[in-house]
């Protein structure tokens, strides 16, 4: 693939992240269910940022976190979302593309404001996400640059941004795009509620134009109903070639045609925030996959920088990825 630029393309929800610690006490007050992402109005949004304490702000999205650890491995990028021309559409923007990312969707002036999700970490590490979507949303076909999505090996949608029919428009769009250009195309499953809303129309796009499917424990059982991982699995490979299944502390298993690969975890001496895992775990594994790598490195990849992230506070990553993996001798 010499005429490509970028080794992963993401479009996703452009959303700033603002991330605090609180207790379960807290979470009951406001009704947020612990471990699970909420859609939230304005007020909701507003009511908890008022009651919350300090925070980090930082450019975030599924997405746009998988796209920052493929940068920080040393693979080439970019993201496509949408952000409103407000404060937080500028921190967005700012931090993604200082993190190495290329980011040239335009801001959008006049209409909802830039998407946010307050992150509540609990002292378990659990992170309870409240999100409110805002502009991210809005995204649709006019949004998804042809050559910049044939300019890329694999293309990764994230699921979390499948609520709106022109969102969905999109997707397919960028499928069609990178099915004509001989890419390959990834999904992020993305959170159990969202398999809950969109479950059919998961398994129709996974169907027709998914190659590389990333689901954990719970949203592989929620996308085909049954209580039995197994199950699940199984079903998985009826549907796309390969899958990387993530399983907290059981680690992961990539199963494709005729293979099944046990990824266990990457150590870790404390749990402190679950922020961002899947995402980071999305990102080694893709780096793997653009890169050469065969599937059982891509996974390790992918479980060390799960790991990194879970160490601290936020989704991005605090070391160098890139420069882990080759200290752990996963890279060389």
């Amino acid at each position: 693939m010499s005429d490509t630029r970028y080794d992963i393309i993401g479009i996703g929800n452009a959303i700033v992240d603002i991330i605090g610690r609180c207790d379960d006490d807290f979470l009951a007050k406001h009704d947020a269910p612990k471990g699970h992402m909420r859609l939230v109005g304005a007020e909701t949004i507003a009511s908890l940022y008022a009651d919350m304490g300090p925070a980090i702000e930082i450019s975030g999205g599924s997405a746009a976190n998988t796209l920052v650890g493929v940068s920080s491995f040393g693979g080439a990028g970019a993201f496509i979302g949408k952000v409103a021309g407000d404060e937080f559409g500028k921190i967005f923007a700012h931090d993604i593309r200082a993190a190495g990312v290329d980011f040239n969707s335009k801001a959008v002036n006049g209409k909802d404001p830039t998407s946010r999700s307050l992150i509540l970490v609990t002292p378990d590490g659990e992170r309870t996400m409240n999100t409110f979507l805002g502009i991210s949303t809005d995204i649709d076909d006019g949004e998804v640059d042809p050559a910049a999505i044939k300019a890329a090996k694999i293309v990764y949608l994230e699921g979390y941004l499948f609520d709106r029919p022109d969102a969905k428009a999109a997707f397919r769009q960028a499928v069609d795009i990178a099915k004509s250009a001989g890419r390959k195309v990834a999904l992020s499953l993305s959170d159990g509620f969202c398999v809950d809303r969109h479950r059919v129309e998961f398994v129709g796009l996974i169907r027709d134009g998914i190659d590389i499917l990333f689901a954990n424990e719970d949203e592989i059982k929620s996308l085909y109903e049954t209580s039995e991982f197994e199950e699940a699995a199984n079903r998985t490979l009826a549907d796309t070639d390969l899958a990387a299944l993530t399983r907290s502390a059981k680690g992961s298993i990539v199963i494709s045609k005729g293979e099944r690969i046990e990824i266990p975890v990457d150590p870790v001496d404390e749990v402190v925030d679950t922020t961002g895992a899947g995402d980071l775990y999305a990102a080694g594994f893709l780096f793997g996959l653009a890169s050469g790598q065969d599937l059982g490195t891509a996974g390790r990849l992918g479980s060390i920088a799960a790991a990194e992230i879970i160490s601290h506070m936020g989704a991005r990553p605090e070391v160098n990825l890139g420069e882990l993996a080759r200290a752990k001798g996963i890279l060389t």
